[in-house]
């Protein structure tokens, strides 16, 4: 007995020992397996690249899986990802990527050349939202040898490398996707954490994947929580229940923690942008004076405080603020506000206090928030602080929205909101300012310089070029205005105090593998 005894004594003080010296080397066992709780307002919509068009399912890709080429955290320089390196054929159609060797899906299959054609192919076979990021460019994936996939374009595409970031290009298993459906497994994909356990809506538990090639996530476990609205989620972090509030806390709620000053707050410019489009073919505002005489007396100081708390920053520019080539062209143009300038242009327009102009202004109440009722109020007022305006304000729910505007194009003028979908000035530009893609925007813009400039900066890959051509183009875009630029997003999330590794980067994904508890 007594043997016996002394033997559980010195496995006792053994694991004392233990406990001892990971104290003091920093290396504690409990930090080492709590998990970093997150708390978010956003949903996993469809758990498969070929159909996901959200922001957040794609960040949970950008945890779980991993593309060609990736974004060095906190900047929109692209880096390598399952691709070690790359090359460009002197004529810019073709991309030949070398993948790193040995790299396996989480169910087991390999991750090469094959896989990764076949991933591609699957996205412009099923044809879904987000194909169009593939299959406007590609024109075919060709497997070079087992680790070489080269991508064959349509033509010379210079912001290609940003489009390959985006999700649609995320491989996944073709022993866990269907080849002719969509698909929702946990497993078959490949990045720096895989997933334990999902309940949509509800919990998402990532652990990390030990057969990730790159450094391990700086936590072990990580679990995302679902929250129906952002006061329940404000009251999670105040009380503890979760490590980071993220996506999408209220301005009132930004301000109440930050004047506690419990947790921290983190904030950086996005890339998420509001504008006014003008619809451009028919009257009136097929009528310049009257597009510019709106650029020129929207008070966009005031709209930033008075809506959002200044929890946004006013933008004079389509190409965000933090992005290569931007220019504060709307401020050059007519200054911060002027409504000289605007009263001048409606009397040459034929308008005056005694005959103002008319207009309808449209918004969608919920789709971009409870505060949308409000930006608009603020504009209307802004419009007609020229006494030469009169503004009614009409609105209509998303579907029905959209419609007026895509299919009918009988709004005259209408706000609206954009996320990018590759992180180039293109994406800001070409869609809404291009005569071939402006109607899909309701612009109906149509202006054979405009569209030279953008058709020259697409297949340009020197960057200075490309630059200087961006620059004509928001330039032309503040002369005329068919696009008005409103206000740029803030990223926003509270943190508790010991939590570190957050980066609110331009590509709006958090990455969850960098989050860590000192």
């Amino acid at each position: 007995m007594k043997v016996r005894k002394k033997g559980r004594w010195m496995v006792v003080l053994f694991a004392l020992s233990f406990v001892f010296l990971s104290l003091a080397t920093g290396a504690s066992f409990a930090l080492q397996t709590k998990p970093i709780v997150l708390g978010t307002t956003d949903k996993i919509t469809v758990l498969d690249p070929a159909k996901t068009y959200d922001f957040y399912t794609w960040e949970v890709f950008q945890n779980i899986g991993e593309g060609l080429l990736k974004y060095k955290p906190g900047t929109t320089e692209l880096m390598p990802g399952i691709a070690k390196s790359y090359e460009i054929s002197s004529d810019g159609l073709e991309y030949t990527f070398k993948l790193r060797e040995g790299l396996k899906f989480t169910d087991g299959h390999p991750l090469d050349a094959a896989a990764v054609k076949w991933s591609i192919d699957r996205v412009m076979k099923l044809n879904l939202d987000p194909s169009w990021l593939v299959s406007a460019f590609v024109d075919r994936v060709e497997v070079v040898d087992t680790y070489t996939v080269r991508f064959i374009l349509k033509k010379p595409v210079s912001f290609f490398p940003a489009l390959v970031a985006t999700t649609p290009y995320v491989p996944v298993s073709p022993d866990s996707y269907p080849a002719d459906k969509v698909g929702e497994p946990t497993v078959g994909h490949y990045g720096p954490y895989r997933i334990k356990k999902w309940i949509r809506d509800v919990e998402l538990v990532l652990e990390a994947n030990p057969d990730y090639y790159g450094s391990p996530p700086k936590s072990r476990l990580f679990v995302v929580k679902f929250y129906k609205n952002a006061a329940t989620m404000k009251l999670a972090l105040e009380t503890g229940e979760i490590d980071v509030a993220w996506k999408s806390l209220r301005p009132i709620d930004i301000i109440d923690l930050k004047s506690k000053g419990k947790q921290k707050v983190l904030e950086a410019p996005g890339p998420y942008i509001r504008y006014i489009i003008c619809r451009c073919n028919k009257p009136p505002f097929n009528d310049v004076k009257l597009r510019r005489a709106v650029a020129a007396a929207i008070d966009r100081e005031r709209l930033c405080k008075e809506a959002y708390k200044g929890t946004v920053e006013p933008l004079y520019s389509m190409v965000p603020m933090g992005m290569w080539s931007h220019i504060d062209a709307f401020k050059q143009e007519y200054g911060e506000r002027n409504l000289a300038l605007a009263k001048r242009l409606l009397t040459e327009a034929g308008y005056s206090k005694d005959n103002p102009f008319n207009v309808e202004l449209w918004y969608t109440p919920t789709h971009y928030g409870d505060l949308e009722a409000d930006v608009a109020a603020i504009i209307k007022e802004s419009l007609e602080e020229t006494g030469m305006m009169k503004v009614q304000l009409k609105s209509a729910e998303w579907a029905t929205y959209a419609a007026k505007y895509i299919t009918a194009g009988t709004m005259p003028i209408f706000l609206l909101g954009w996320y990018p979908d590759y992180i180039d000035p293109d994406d800001y530009t070409s869609v809404f300012l291009h005569s071939e893609w402006s109607p899909d925007m309701g612009v109906f813009y149509s202006n054979p310089k405009m569209d030279e400039f953008l058709d020259k900066s697409r297949t340009e890959v020197d960057i200075k070029v490309r630059t200087e051509l961006y620059k004509k183009v928001q330039k032309l875009m503040a002369e005329e205005a068919p696009v008005i630029p409103l206000f740029q997003g803030i990223l926003t999330a509270a943190t508790q105090p010991n939590i570190k590794g957050v980066i609110l980067d331009p590509v709006m994904l958090l990455k969850y593998y960098l989050i860590y508890r000192e």
